[in-house]
């Protein structure tokens, strides 16, 4: 059985829905570095880092970076779909999202990490710059992804599950509806899947794009 470690609201959707996908046994331990209790310790001793999505197989390998977990998830259940398509674009894309949206939420998220000790004007304007490149990011992925998302069977792939994910935060959505309308339709169209539709809802039970 596959164990996940994650939490609401966070990365670790991509992975149950890729899960589900592969059809395997699995079991999510509440966790993150933001929570406290039981789960967060353990997940500290397996990752220092107490990242989420932290996923354990079957055969104890510990697996952290969720564009890693999705590609191993992909190479290992072929069935799943998740790398059909066009598996080197695939890839990139997946590579894409966490160099260049990933880290960024991550810096606007915790300013702090970066900056240190400063004050709160400091702060305010990094976040404000790396929103705007988050922004401009997702911008140029619709631009060269379009297309990408889903299997040829019409399911959405690694790279649809991860960037409808991904764009649900800071705003993202709401930009792209605005510069790249075809590319939030797929997004949008990857929500509604019936595998990905229930997990989205149980993560973010209010969300909607304004």
């Amino acid at each position: 059985m596959y164990t996940l470690y994650g939490i609401d609201e966070s990365g670790s959707c991509m992975i149950e829905i890729a899960l589900q996908r592969c059809a395997v046994p699995w079991r999510r331990v509440d966790a993150a570095s933001w929570a406290e209790g039981e789960g967060s310790d353990e997940l500290a001793r397996i990752n220092p880092l107490k990242q989420v999505p932290t996923l354990i197989t079957p055969d104890g390998q510990v697996l952290t970076e969720s564009a890693a977990i999705l590609i191993h998830l992909g190479l290992e259940y072929p069935a799943s779909d998740l790398l059909a398509g066009d598996r080197a674009q695939i890839i990139r894309g997946l590579v894409y999202i966490a160099a260049n949206c990933y880290s960024a939420i991550g810096i606007i998220d915790y300013p702090q990490r970066w900056l240190g000790d400063v004050n709160e004007t400091v702060q305010a304007q990094l976040v404000t710059g790396t929103r705007r490149y988050l922004h401009q990011a997702w911008v140029v992925f619709a631009d060269q992804f379009d297309g990408q998302l889903f299997a040829p069977n019409g399911v959405p792939n690694a790279l649809g599950v991860m960037a409808a994910a991904v764009s649900r935060w800071d705003e993202a959505r709401e930009v792209l509806n605005g510069l790249a309308p075809g590319f939030a339709q797929s997004l949008a169209q990857v929500d509604a899947d019936p595998v990905v539709a229930p997990v989205f809802a149980r993560h973010w039970p209010a969300w909607k794009v304004s």
